[in-house]
């Protein structure tokens, strides 16, 4: 259900249940799991993207799966926030593509990307209200930081379905792609990221989200401490090096 492949340090994951608008399921949430555990234990892999099979990236959860019984939602989003957690905390830069609709926890999914594209045909629906449940995924956290607390309250309220222009102009996606272009410019991205100082970009993700909780004497202490860690890397001897004899530098992600 999560197709896999390496393309030039990039690790393409696509969630695969067309004939279902990709709408996750236990399984597939511990299948992308997996992959993304994956990615961070193999060197080869400089950064990932993600994005849906068919015309849609994912409409959320898949209801069907619970059949007649009434589900325990908190047994069933530790699936889902090993999932967040995962992507949060993932060792290499994460881009998504997203070609179609992108629903509930599917739209949370979606703004776990570090960069977001999306086609014109995409949309955008937080969905939960709709159900009479809350938002999950990591939505309540990430939402209100990327359009403010008002705008994530319009939203999570009255469950509007976005354009992917109007997701352009809110903050929740940086760029509208030609569907026939998505995936090749996403690609192109994603390997730009691949040849990057990946623990730069990684320590540059951990410190925007937790700055978000801290005092500015605490950003600053954070700042200095993940600048020392930056600091070590090969790739930061390289910039410098770089800079120095006035060429490229050749990042090696380590």
């Amino acid at each position: 259900m999560v197709l896999k492949e390496k393309r030039e340090g990039v690790l393409l994951l696509t969630l695969n249940r067309p004939e279902k608008l990709n709408a996750l399921t236990g399984a597939l949430l511990e299948e992308l799991y997996q992959a993304l555990a994956e990615a961070n234990q193999d060197p080869g892999v400089r950064a990932v993207l993600l994005t849906g099979a068919g015309r849609a990236f994912s409409a959320g959860q898949d209801l069907t799966e619970f059949g007649e019984e009434k589900p325990d939602y908190e047994a069933h989003l530790r699936r889902y926030n090993k999932v967040v957690a995962a992507m949060s905390g993932l060792e290499k830069p994460l881009v998504v593509a997203v070609n179609g609709p992108a629903a509930g926890a599917g739209m949370s999914l979606a703004l776990w990307g570090d960069v977001r594209l999306a086609a014109p045909g995409a949309t955008f629906t937080t969905a939960f209200v709709r159900i009479g449940l809350v938002p999950d995924s990591g939505m309540s956290f990430l939402l209100p930081r990327l359009v403010g607390l008002a705008k994530a309250q319009e939203l999570l309220l009255l469950s509007p379905r976005l354009s992917a222009e109007e997701a352009l102009a809110l903050g929740l996606v940086h760029k509208v792609v030609p569907a026939e272009r998505l995936m090749e410019e996403a690609l192109a991205l994603a390997q730009t990221l691949a040849q990057g100082p990946t623990r730069a970009y990684v320590l540059t993700r951990k410190l925007l989200l937790e700055t978000y909780r801290l005092s500015l004497e605490e950003a600053l202490g954070l700042e200095a401490i993940l600048q020392g860690e930056a600091g070590r890397t090969l790739d930061h001897e390289e910039g410098v090096r770089a800079f120095r004899e006035k060429r490229p530098p050749r990042f090696q992600g380590r």
